[in-house]
């Protein structure tokens, strides 16, 4: 056998499922040894990217030279993508912590962060801004989306490891 293979036989039977797949055998609970506590300099700089994200965002709408129309529409989209990848990743991590869940709310969120995406895409397309004004929009709704679900990651991480 050679070293590489050992090497790779070994990581592979070291290699265990994370705490949302690992189970204690007697009642069913997460492993208390794989809870995920995230670090408070992480937790805030999540919290700061959420922050940089919609502010950015919004204080681009108020500076903007767009119509009122136009400004509602970009504002109802950021909440409306909010909710739905908070929904999405609640929904995936209930499923895959074995809490009991509905496969239509699971779409229903899927669909809700796919036409906020969708709308924002094309709505980035068809405006007659310059580059940097569609790439501005763009990048900061994407990172309000991103610090979102890393924030709800780590509520729900936070709140495991006071249970455990």
């Amino acid at each position: 056998m050679s070293v590489a293979s050992e090497i790779i036989n070994e990581t592979q039977s070291e290699t265990k499922p994370g705490f949302l797949a690992r189970r204690r055998q007697n009642d069913q609970q997460p492993d208390p040894s794989l809870a995920f506590v995230p670090s408070p300099a992480f937790a805030a700089a999540s919290f700061a990217a959420l922050a940089v994200g919609v502010l950015t965002f919004l204080i681009g709408l108020w500076n903007h030279d767009m119509g009122l129309a136009e400004k509602g529409f970009y504002a109802t989209l950021l909440p409306f993508g909010l909710f739905g990848v908070i929904s999405l990743q609640k929904s995936v991590r209930d499923k895959a912590e074995g809490t009991p869940t509905t496969s239509f709310y699971l779409i229903l969120s899927g669909v809700a962060v796919g036409i906020s995406a969708l709308l924002m895409a094309v709505g980035l397309f068809n405006a007659t801004w310059p580059l940097p004004d569609k790439g501005f929009f763009g990048m900061s709704f994407v990172l309000a989306m991103f610090a979102a679900v890393v924030i709800q990651k780590n509520v729900r991480d936070q709140e495991l490891a006071k249970q455990l």
